[in-house]
C-alpha cells in the first residue's frame, strides 16, 4: 500500500488469527487458596470482635471512674453543710434565736450547693402556672390573683429548663366565676 497506512484486518479474521494457546477466562481458585482466604477472614473477624469487646470493657471502666469522681465531688460539696448542721446541734442549748439564725444560714448554704450542682431553687408566686415547673397540690379562690397563676408555694422546686430535680408544689388560683 502506497498510502502509508497499515492494512486493517476485518474482525472475523482477527479472531481466527489468535493463537490457540491464548488464556481463556481466569481459572477458579484452588481449594487451598479458598481455605487460606477463609482462615484469613475468620482471623480478621475474631480480631474485630476482640477489639470491640476491649472497647466495651474500657468504656465501662471509664464510665465507672467518671461516676465515682462525680459522686465524690457531690459528696464533698455537701460536707460543709453537714459540718454546720452539727455545729448548730451542738449549740441547741444556746439562745433559740441564735440557733434559728444558724439553721437558716445552713439552709441557705444547702440551697447554694444545689444551685452550684445545676439545680437552682424556684419558689415564685404570681407567675402563670407552668406544668413543666409546677405540680398542683391544691386550688384556692383568690379574688386578687389572676386565674391559673401560682398563689402559694407549698414546697420549692429545684432545677431549670429540662434539668429539673423536683417541680415546685403549688396552690393555683382558680378561675373567677
Amino acid at each position: 500500500m502506497a498510502t502509508g497506512q497499515e492494512p486493517v484486518t476485518p474482525p472475523e479474521q482477527e479472531q481466527r488469527t489468535e493463537s490457540p494457546a491464548a488464556p481463556a477466562a481466569p481459572a477458579a481458585p484452588e481449594p487451598e487458596d479458598r481455605a487460606a482466604e477463609l482462615d484469613e477472614l475468620r482471623d480478621s473477624w475474631r480480631r474485630a470482635l476482640a477489639d470491640l469487646d476491649n472497647l466495651r470493657k474500657r468504656h465501662a471502666k471509664e464510665l465507672e471512674r467518671v461516676r465515682g469522681e462525680e459522686r465524690a465531688r457531690t459528696a464533698a460539696a455537701w460536707l460543709p453543710v453537714l459540718d454546720n448542721l452539727e455545729r448548730a446541734l451542738a449549740h441547741a442549748d444556746a439562745d433559740p434565736s441564735a440557733v434559728l439564725k444558724g439553721i437558716e444560714t445552713v439552709r441557705d448554704q444547702a440551697v447554694e450547693v444545689l444551685r452550684g450542682l445545676g439545680y437552682p431553687r424556684h419558689e415564685e408566686t404570681g407567675v402563670p402556672f407552668d406544668p413543666t415547673r409546677h405540680e398542683v397540690v391544691g386550688v384556692v379562690d383568690d379574688p386578687g390573683a389572676e386565674p391559673n397563676t401560682v398563689a402559694q408555694v407549698v414546697s420549692p422546686g429545684y432545677g431549670a429548663d429540662g434539668n429539673q430535680l423536683r417541680p415546685a408544689f403549688v396552690m393555683v388560683s382558680k378561675r373567677q366565676e
